[in-house]
């Protein structure tokens, strides 16, 4: 049998539990060839190889890296940390992609504020953009600028491109090491008020990648808006995070600007990218603009989403937190 091309996954190195490396994990499992871009050959590169990937040390923003990165490649999974530099990064891979010639996939992981904050409101008068999305945001982040020009990018590329535009991930720190310190005294403090949400997990998001990796025709010049499975209020996650936890959780709603200034900024001091995009995300939750459900996972993947509480469950962060209570 001829060998088969590469898989090119970048991000790899994140934390085990993470899309890119669930990927990984997956596609070797199938038993298709992966190549693991990483910015450092650690401890985590080692796990890659471990596992049985090709390990590619390199950097995103490094033309020559991504062109050695991508020789006998021919299908792409692009994602990358929060930065400053993101789309600088697509562009580059997306010209490297476009000088091979051959690309038969270019899977992007976008978000899902794209499909709702389009060109169209985002150009509109302020008190229309401020009517539409909750009254509390009337531009983009940074980061969600650098999808939105990431995604244009890419079509005129015309680079057979998947654009993945996940909810907010369950994983997200927002619910997840933001929120440690008051789940550890049984409080749920969040500023989305008696908003609804149905975030997704990171899994069925990899699991989704995977399937149009291995299987791209069907998928090409899509964007697929995703949802995990039921809009719920805090509420009722706190009863997620008390059945993982094994103790009561309440749920206390905090302001937004407060609870920006809490958390975000306290946490997030030395990464201003960073936190400007995870605060417009709670000004988005917190005004009611984060609308939206799609039925586009359970179709594509043929079951259900995993569920917010078996997200929780399978969470290193909080995991570690139960044990300890």
């Amino acid at each position: 049998m001829p060998e088969r091309n590469p898989i090119l996954i970048t991000g790899a190195a994140g934390e085990i539990g993470g899309v890119s490396r669930t990927m990984v994990d997956m596609l070797l499992e199938e038993g298709e060839p992966v190549r693991a871009f990483v910015r450092q050959d650690d401890e985590r590169a080692e796990s890659l190889r471990q596992a049985g990937a090709e390990v590619f040390v390199g950097d995103l923003l490094t033309i020559a890296d991504v062109t050695a990165a991508l020789k006998g490649v021919r299908r792409i999974y692009f994602s990358m940390s929060l930065s400053p530099y993101y789309t600088d990064a697509v562009s580059l891979m997306a010209a490297a992609a476009r000088d091979r010639g051959d690309i038969e996939v270019f899977v992007n992981i976008s978000e899902y504020e794209q499909s709702f904050m389009t060109y169209e409101m985002m150009t509109a008068p302020e008190e229309e953009r401020r009517a539409w999305l909750g009254g509390l945001v009337a531009d983009w982040s940074p980061q969600q600028r650098a999808h939105w020009i990431a995604e244009q990018v890419l079509d005129w590329s015309g680079l057979p491109t998947v654009n993945i535009r996940g909810a907010m991930f369950v994983e997200n720190p927002l619910l997840t090491w933001l929120a440690l310190e008051p789940l550890s005294r049984g409080e749920l403090r969040l500023p989305f008020g008696d908003h609804r949400l149905a975030p997704i997990a990171g899994y069925d998001v990899a699991e989704l990648c995977v399937k149009i990796l291995t299987d791209p025709a069907p998928h090409i010049s899509e964007s697929y808006d995703l949802n995990g499975p039921e809009l719920k209020d805090m509420h009722g996650f706190a009863e997620d995070y008390a059945a993982v936890l094994g103790s009561p959780v309440t749920y206390v709603p905090e302001d937004v600007e407060t609870w920006n200034e809490t958390y975000v900024d306290t946490t997030l001091a030395a990464l201003p990218h960073t936190a400007e995009h995870l605060k417009t995300l709670t000004r988005l939750m917190g005004g009611g603009g984060y609308r939206g459900t799609t039925d586009q996972l359970e179709t594509l993947l043929g079951r259900p989403p995993k569920t917010v509480r078996w997200a929780l469950e399978n969470h290193p962060r909080i995991r570690r937190l139960a044990a300890a209570s």
